[in-house]
């Protein structure tokens, strides 16, 4: 993938990889349009980033969704790349503690919302050169962290829908990659909790060459020795990441 001359929307790109990554585009030579739920952090970015356009959405809403697709369309008719990165990530026990309302809003961001846009934006996409669609995942789609098990269940179901998406747009001119992470050290999850993960820069030093080199399955660090682990393996990995759990069940 030649990184300049393209129009890109970014989800989730006021920071974190998202940022890290409309940040490559734009040197590159790439319009690139990031959207976000915080107007703060978007200003910040653009601030940061002169050149950088920025929306403000919640894409955790169907009419969101729905009326930025349509406004990207309007405004940035040369689109060609969408990058799904928008994600959020909630610790959570499953024993009846916790609220539904809780658990679909990360089910709508991490997923109902890449699967929404990439069907919403395909149509536009088809019809420009170079077309793309980029899909963040997490190494945790293939080895789940069990006190983040929502998480884990919408990257394994992103990984799964994007070998799909790959398969029944092979007749388009679209290619579907999905870049799967490390831990990386971003505010997923509330500020503080991914310090031990890589930085935005070793990710990116260690991607980007491959999306340039037209690769399809971008995985790196941990991500990319559990996405290609026996089960075996992935039964080891797992036992490390996830301790036993204390024998009491439910609340004192």
């Amino acid at each position: 993938m030649d990184l300049s001359s393209n129009t890109v929307l970014v989800t989730g790109g006021a920071s974190g990889i998202g940022l890290a990554l409309a940040a490559r585009f734009l040197l590159a030579g790439s319009e690139v349009v990031v959207c976000g739920r915080s107007e703060a952090r978007l200003e910040e970015a653009r601030a940061s980033h002169p050149g950088l356009r920025v929306r403000a959405c919640d894409l955790e809403r169907e009419s969101d969704r729905v009326t930025l697709a349509a406004w990207v369309r309007r405004e940035f008719p040369h689109l060609n790349i969408l990058v799904n990165n928008a994600g959020i990530q909630h610790r959570l026990e499953l024993y009846g503690r916790e609220s539904w309302q809780r658990i679909h809003q990360e089910i709508a961001i991490n997923l109902e919302a890449p699967i929404h846009l990439s069907m919403l934006l395909a149509p536009h996409l088809a019809r420009q050169k170079d077309p793309a669609i980029l899909q963040v995942t997490s190494g945790l789609a293939f080895v789940p962290l069990a006190s983040v098990p929502i998480y884990c269940a919408t990257k394994a179901a992103m990984h799964s829908f994007t070998l799909s998406l790959r398969h029944q747009l092979a007749a388009t001119p679209i290619r579907v990659i999905e870049i799967a992470p490390p831990a990386v050290d971003t505010d997923l999850g509330g500020p503080g909790l991914h310090t031990f993960g890589v930085s935005t820069d070793e990710l990116m030093a260690g991607i980007v060459p491959r999306l340039q080199a037209g690769d399809t399955e971008i995985a790196y660090g941990f991500a990319e020795k559990s996405s290609r682990g026996s089960r075996e393996e992935i039964d080891q990995i797992f036992a490390r990441m996830n301790p036993p759990a204390s024998s009491r069940v439910g609340p004192a």
